[in-house]
């Protein structure tokens, strides 16, 4: 039997309720752009890292400095995690990101990592594709809201054993990277920063999309790194997701990591964000 239930005599007006954000984000603490931007501009590069297509890469970043993801050859995303470089128990959260910034960040907006901690791990403080906003299909750039192509769900969908998908490119970076096992790295790879892809959800069925990346040699996002961070980035093997991901056909590129170093004093009166004041007890003394 199937139950089919028609519409209530007030469907409308139900349907018309005005929503309420859930998170206002107006007492979020706000990051010190001005003094960012003025100790990135003394800044110098002490390294870089490049993710070679269909593969990722780890990378390192100290408190207090800076790392920019740039395109280098073509119309590239990429598939960002972020661990506290000390404790990789304290990873980028990107539900909560997505709840106290929306779908899409940008400049200003951070990356905030994982309970009990809760705290900004990486301030976005350039993106050259800040001017794509939202477009009439309700797409935009650097989402917070897919998960990351994976084997599994390849093999669900299609009967399919592809390997070089954004999670099993960040498992391998992280194993060899930290010298352990595919399966002890493996729990450590989480949802993440779709850094150029331009995604949206469908309007009629409100399905996960994507479509052509914007994103041209020489654009990039830059962060400033709020705590000691361990990053790695995957070029996913969609190359610009025009078409499809998990695909060995996809043109794809490198992205390039670099970190700059600012110089000493520059970031005067600057503290690395403590973990989150909540005192822990969940309602027991």
């Amino acid at each position: 039997m199937t139950d089919i239930f028609e519409a209530p005599a007030d469907a409308e007006a139900r349907r018309a309720v005005r929503p309420v954000v859930c998170y206002p984000n107006g007492t979020l603490p706000a990051p010190d752009l001005a003094l960012y931007q003025q100790a990135r501009l003394g800044a110098v590069k002490s390294g870089e890292v490049l993710a070679q297509p269909r593969e990722a890469a780890c990378f390192e970043v100290p408190a207090g400095h800076f790392f920019r993801i740039s395109s280098v050859e073509g119309p590239q995303v990429g598939d960002l995690n972020l661990w506290n470089r000390n404790d990789l128990s304290e990873r980028f959260y990107s539900g909560k990101t997505r709840a106290l910034h929306g779908t899409h960040i940008t400049r200003g907006e951070r990356m905030w990592s994982s309970f009990p901690h809760l705290r900004p791990m990486a301030t976005i403080t350039a993106d050259t594709l800040g001017w794509y906003g939202i477009d009439d299909f309700g797409g935009s750039v650097h989402d917070v809201i897919g998960t990351r192509c994976d084997p599994y769900t390849g093999n669900l969908l299609a009967g399919s054993q592809y390997h070089h998908c954004c999670h099993s490119n960040l498992t391998r970076a992280l194993a060899e990277h930290l010298g352990i096992s595919r399966a002890e790295a493996e729990p450590h790879v989480h949802d993440v920063l779709n850094v150029f892809m331009c995604t949206g959800f469908t309007r009629d069925t409100g399905q996960y999309f994507m479509k052509a990346s914007p994103v041209r040699p020489g654009d990039y996002l830059e962060f400033f790194a709020e705590i000691d961070l361990l990053g790695a980035l995957s070029a996913c093997p969609g190359g610009d997701c025009s078409a499809g991901h998990s695909s060995d056909t996809a043109a794809c590129h490198p992205l390039m990591i670099e970190i700059f170093a600012p110089a000493a004093g520059a970031l005067k009166g600057w503290q690395s964000p403590q973990r989150n004041g909540y005192d822990g007890s969940h309602g027991q003394p």
